[in-house]
């Protein structure tokens, strides 16, 4: 059924969107493992009287950041919006429908989000809010979110024209 990893274990589609896709994720994944490791070293460093500066804000913005570099990759993979519990005895046409639909609402999420979230950084811009301890301009975190959720746009796309492309092409029979 399209919707899942293809049977090598990569997403749908194989050409630059999902190679970008995976990159972004996989950098998304080393910040996060780098937030983790920062953490580990404050904690430990309290044990001797070191401590890391900034750590909240740090943690805060990297975890963020990464939270939002995940999106793409899960679209890629359908794993955004499942609802397999009330969907696992439906038709494949019925299956593929509902593809098709999640795949809009993940585009116009995308799209909504980064209006949003551009209008938001702008703000912070504006008026030059910066972490409190580091003094990081706090609009910075916002370019790789919005880099997500270009992606994530792109990603919602290019899973809205397969479903689409399924549902017309009479691959999916009842």
């Amino acid at each position: 059924m399209a919707g899942m990893l293809e049977q090598d274990g990569r997403p749908e589609g194989t050409g630059a969107v999902a190679r970008i896709v995976v990159i972004w994720a996989l950098l998304g994944g080393a910040l996060l493992l780098a937030v983790v490791v920062m953490n580990v070293a404050s904690v430990l460093g309290t044990l001797v009287g070191w401590t890391v500066p900034g750590d909240f804000e740090m943690t805060e913005m990297g975890v963020a950041v990464a939270a939002f570099s995940f999106l793409p990759y899960c679209q890629l993979i359908r794993s955004n919006v499942t609802a397999d519990i009330f969907t696992q005895n439906a038709g494949p046409r019925t299956q593929a429908f509902l593809n098709l639909l999640g795949s809009v609402i993940a585009l116009l999420f995308a799209l909504l989000m980064l209006w949003r979230m551009y209008d938001g950084m702008i703000d912070q811009k504006t008026y030059a809010y910066e972490t409190s301890i580091l003094q990081i301009p706090v609009w910075l975190a916002f370019i790789p979110i919005l880099v997500s959720f270009a992606l994530l746009a792109v990603s919602a796309l290019s899973t809205l024209l397969l479903d689409v492309r399924h549902l017309s092409n009479g691959a999916i029979h009842d």
